[in-house]
């Protein structure tokens, strides 16, 4: 007979079931207090997600959950409250950022990991800055965030999501390279806003792009 818990994922995480500590734990339960029901749920398991990705690619696993769960510590204000902070906390918007304030929460969220949850590591607060739009040359940590974001189980079923998932856990740069693609095609597909403006399209974003499509196009002529 195969045990299964009865006990939800929340649970089986502050009892470290993935060596989370005590901290983890701490930290944990401000952003239940603070994220909606939904964005903490979300949060939950990309940080379960990121875990489990590093243990696939050997990186440090405690490390790569508190990434996950610091990721959208700053999602819950609205566009201006994030303009504002970043106004007050020295934080440079570049213009796309300032039409578009909701970008503005990884740039923060990562402010807030060393000032706000005491988080001294610069790999997780670069991972926490990059997770929306990613940038070329992305770290392991950084690029399983990215991934972890897009592939956690409570995700909404998108293009080549099967696809993208189990590339997660074979080559990570691919799996970039595939989010990146249907990211961008997304946001070019989506041509107007409800604001009847046109999408605009973060520079590391498009960058980000560039680099992991050669990536891509190189391991293909090397076949």
């Amino acid at each position: 007979m195969i045990y299964r818990s009865k006990r939800n994922k929340d649970e089986r995480l502050k009892d470290g079931c993935i060596g989370m500590k005590d901290e983890y734990v701490k930290i944990q339960e401000k952003l239940k207090k603070r994220l909606s029901e939904k964005r903490y749920a979300h949060t939950i398991g990309v940080s379960y997600t990121a875990a489990a990705m590093a243990m696939r690619y050997g990186l440090n696993v405690d490390d790569a959950a508190m990434a996950g769960l610091l990721h959208d510590c700053a999602k819950y204000m609205t566009d201006d409250e994030l303009i504002e902070k970043c106004k007050k906390y020295g934080i440079e918007c570049s213009e796309t950022e300032k039409k578009n304030g909701y970008l503005l929460h990884a740039k923060l969220g990562a402010y807030y990991v060393k000032e706000k949850y005491g988080i001294d590591n610069d790999e997780i607060c670069s991972a926490v800055r990059y997770h929306t739009t990613g940038k070329p040359v992305m770290s392991d940590l950084e690029a399983i965030v990215f991934t972890a974001d897009y592939i956690e189980p409570g995700r909404k079923i998108l293009p080549n999501f099967k696809l993208i998932r189990s590339m997660a856990f074979v080559d990570l740069d691919e799996a970039v390279y595939l989010i990146l693609k249907n990211t961008l095609s997304y946001l070019s597909d989506e041509k107007k806003s409800e604001a009847g403006k046109e999408k605009e399209i973060d520079e590391h974003s498009v960058e980000a792009y560039k680099y992991y499509k050669k990536i891509h196009d190189e391991k293909g002529e090397n076949i």
